[in-house]
């Protein structure tokens, strides 16, 4: 049974990294969960990246910049040590950034790792994440044509609160909470032996 764990990106992974980008060009995927690495496609160096992933850890950046606490991990599978998704988890998030375009948690899993679970997976690891940081609710959005993210969100405890046109893209999406602890606990029987705990 194939496990999988987080990883703080580091200048080691950038070979990787580019790698997980360019294989989500060439099928066309959606960037999603990967903390803007797909800037890298558009001028800044993998370099830059990962100073802007401390900079996002800092509250008074990211008030300046009107931007969320955030941590951004890659999810890694043990057997092969391969980059098969990535997550952001996002944190201390205002009640207005919350009531307007923000969410906690964003994440994907590269396309020729799809249809494996790995998403799921993927999830319960950043409740985990989001547990340490002292989150008890955290709210998840996705488009309502994306019926695969919903029912992974929905699998870990998602409870559809509203469907409204997302300010940001202005598409209709879904709006889901999850309570933490409950989820971590209901799922870990699930799930515990797919993950390596660090």
């Amino acid at each position: 049974m194939e496990k999988l764990f987080l990883e703080e990106p580091s200048i080691n992974r950038k070979k990787d990294a580019m790698d997980y980008l360019e294989e989500n060009v060439k099928y066309n995927s959606d960037f999603n969960g990967t903390g803007s690495l797909e800037l890298c496609l558009e001028g800044i160096t993998y370099e830059e990246w990962l100073i802007e992933l401390i900079s996002k850890k800092n509250s008074e950046y990211v008030e300046a910049m009107n931007i969320c606490l955030s941590k951004t991990f890659f999810v890694v599978r043990e057997s092969d040590d391969k980059i098969v998704g990535m997550v952001n988890i996002r944190y201390n998030i205002s009640k207005e950034k919350l009531s307007t375009w923000a969410s906690h948690i964003g994440y994907g899993i590269r396309p020729t790792e799809r249809g494996k679970g790995y998403a799921k997976i993927a999830l319960y690891l950043a409740l985990i994440e989001e547990q340490k940081l002292g989150e008890e609710k955290v709210l998840l959005i996705c488009d309502v044509n994306n019926v695969g993210s919903s029912k992974v969100i929905e699998a870990l405890g998602g409870v559809l609160v509203k469907t409204q046109l997302y300010p940001i893209d202005n598409e209709m999406t879904n709006y889901y909470y999850i309570n933490v602890s409950e989820s971590i606990d209901r799922y870990y029987s699930k799930y515990s032996g797919r993950i390596r705990f660090e």
